[in-house]
């Protein structure tokens, strides 16, 4: 059995506000973005005060931490005392990255079809994409990992 883990999405950048897919173009969260994570660290902090006993971790991409950091001073707390894991970057989506999937549609009609059909199981084109299954298989180890209260800050 799994301790209990408040796993918080990365605030928003301006890929997400536009349909990109990231993936694991490394980001930045924009002003809104930077309010959510405020607004998250209040929240946590009605929930577990200054979170004593529990670990703190975020994936090693730019707007998890920043999230991370901005959530933690919302609490009262060093900013800067968490760690990272890269078990917890953001899927791959290989050649894809850095579109939407109407600029993929209009490069390549029919692209995305496959990923309609079998989200889970389809892996966008090029080096080091992943499918949804092979995230899992990565994060999986991590997951059973755990042993003790954790705040993660990572992906969608």
């Amino acid at each position: 059995m799994y301790p209990l883990v408040y796993i918080v999405r990365h605030g928003q950048t301006e890929w997400n506000a536009e349909h990109r897919l990231q993936g694991q173009a490394d980001t930045d969260i924009n002003a809104f973005g930077r309010e959510q994570a405020a607004q998250n660290g209040r929240r946590l902090a009605a929930l577990i005060g200054k979170g004593d006993g529990f670990d703190f971790v975020a994936s090693p991409m730019r707007r998890t931490r920043e999230t991370m950091e901005l959530m933690r001073e919302a609490m009262g707390l060093d900013p800067t005392a968490y760690r990272t894991d890269a078990r917890l970057v953001e899927i791959s989506f290989g050649d894809w990255q850095g579109f939407t999937f109407a600029e993929l549609e209009e490069r390549a009609p029919g692209s995305t079809d496959g990923r309609q059909a079998s989200k889970w199981d389809f892996q966008p084109p090029g080096e080091g994409a992943e499918s949804y299954q092979m995230l899992l298989e990565r994060i999986k180890p991590w997951l059973d990992a755990l042993r003790q209260p954790t705040v993660c800050v990572t992906h969608g």
